[in-house]
């Protein structure tokens, strides 16, 4: 029996973000950002952690990247801090924090690996969070000037950008729910306009990149969507996940590829409604080069008798990471892709995010044996090989993560990463799963 085989041209990588890794959290002139501020916060980050120095990333990326190197790594999704950059958020540049991600790229170059860059995973500059934050339409104005700047100064050393990261996440769980920064805990109709303005400044990343990237550059969004799994493959439970697919991703991927938000949508959500200029819609619905899916779960749907989706709760004891939201759900690496593809057309599909949350420990000879990721990897990895088999243009994975990191609430406790980092000494040790991924993408094939 012959091993699921990738194409000779798919990308394998893996992924990170800033404010989890860099620390340095106030030198060289960077403000403070959204995370430095909640994650002081009495009991809203697990056992008060901060990312003040997190993996130290900021003094350690060239040994970062020739560790990335010897396992094979040739891609890195990262993103770049808005208030390194712009330590308020907007008015003159930070020259230091320019400075340092040229370094950055400059080593990646000298490694051999190809950057992705994110221009923004959740660590909005504090600065503008006191001026309302994403609730507040001229942030987007502010971000339009940091994309434009970001993209002039490194057009000769990034092709590939992300406008980005998981628009839910700092929307809904950060204004809504309260669960991350900044902790707020607003109505429907103020959280439906957070969910807008970052509409708008995913508009103007796109726009930037087209103005100022030059001819081969390059970009896409990051998103979280809701990954519907039929229950079965009746005709019925397949139509009625598609349906769910669209309903459950309609603030986002909706205004994106079709530059309208639905009547259904609007007239359940009534007053509550975004407010939309004149303009926006275009603005938001520019085309993209790709898309990124990150993909960590999924929800089981079966039909009802009338054909609507029925959304199935996990009982007790179904398999699951350390992390409470995560399921194990292997075929989401293949009905996500399936979905987008089908309701929005044939872009081209990266894996922009997939990985384990668990809560491990070193053995005391220092290795990490997590057979519980490799076997995570391989499952998930096996249901992506079947939609790339069945021509759904997926074409490449990013893993989640490089190194264990700040993990937003959960702080240090939660570990995704595929090398172990000791947050005491800043020691990095490839676990199992490193040494795994290594030979996949060595050979192209999943064992």
């Amino acid at each position: 029996m012959s091993l699921p085989t990738f194409p000779r041209a798919f990308l394998w990588g893996t992924a990170t973000a800033a404010a989890q890794i860099e620390g340095a959290a106030h030198l060289d002139g960077k403000g403070p950002s959204i995370w430095d501020t909640f994650s002081r916060r009495p009991g809203a980050v697990h056992q008060g952690d901060t990312p003040e120095t997190a993996c130290d990333h900021y003094h350690r990326f060239d040994a970062d990247f020739a560790l990335m190197r010897q396992l094979g790594i040739r891609h890195y999704r990262l993103s770049l801090s808005w208030p390194r950059i712009f330590p308020t958020g907007r008015g003159p540049a930070n020259a230091a924090g320019l400075a340092f991600y040229h370094r950055l790229f400059a080593s990646l170059a000298r490694h051999g690996i190809t950057p992705w860059v994110t221009f923004f995973h959740w660590d909005l500059p504090q600065a503008l969070e006191d001026e309302g934050g994403w609730r507040n339409r001229a942030i987007t104005d502010a971000f339009r000037t940091y994309a434009e700047t970001v993209v002039r100064e490194y057009r000769g050393a990034v092709k590939n950008w992300i406008t980005l990261n998981e628009i839910f996440c700092f929307t809904r769980l950060g204004y809504g729910t309260g669960q991350k920064a900044p902790g707020a805990r607003e109505g429907e109709a103020i959280v439906n306009q957070t969910y807008h303005h970052a509409l708008l400044a995913h508009g103007h990343a796109v726009r930037a990149v087209r103005e100022h990237g030059g001819a081969r550059a390059r970009v896409g969004l990051a998103d979280n969507p809701v990954i519907p799994i039929p229950i079965d493959r009746d005709a019925r439970t397949l139509a009625a996940a598609r349906r769910a697919f669209v309903a459950d991703n309609v603030r986002v991927l909706e205004p994106i590829f079709t530059g309208r938000y639905p009547r259904a949508y609007l007239r359940s959500a009534g007053r509550a409604a975004p407010l939309v200029a004149r303009g926006d819609l275009a603005l938001i619905a520019q085309p993209l080069d790709f898309i990124g899916l990150n993909i960590y779960t999924g929800q089981y749907i079966r039909a009802t008798r009338g054909g609507a989706p029925e959304r199935l709760p996990f009982p007790a004891h179904y398999p699951a990471t350390s992390c409470a939201w995560q399921q194990l759900v292997p075929e989401a690496l293949y009905w996500g892709p399936r979905f987008f593809h089908e309701t929005y057309g044939p872009l081209p599909i990266y894996i922009t995010e997939n990985g384990a949350g668990y809560n491990e420990t070193a053995t005391p000879a220092g290795e990490v044996l997590d057979l519980h990721r490799c076997n995570y990897l391989r499952l998930y990895l096996r249901e992506l090989h079947t939609a790339v088999a069945e021509r759904i243009p997926v074409k490449g994975y990013f893993l989640w993560s490089l190194l264990d990191n700040f993990e937003w609430e959960d702080g240090y406790e939660r570990r995704f990463g595929i090398v172990h980092n000791d947050f005491t000494t800043q020691r990095r040790t490839p676990k199992l799963s490193a040494r795994w991924y290594a030979e996949v993408i060595r050979t192209r094939t999943i064992p």
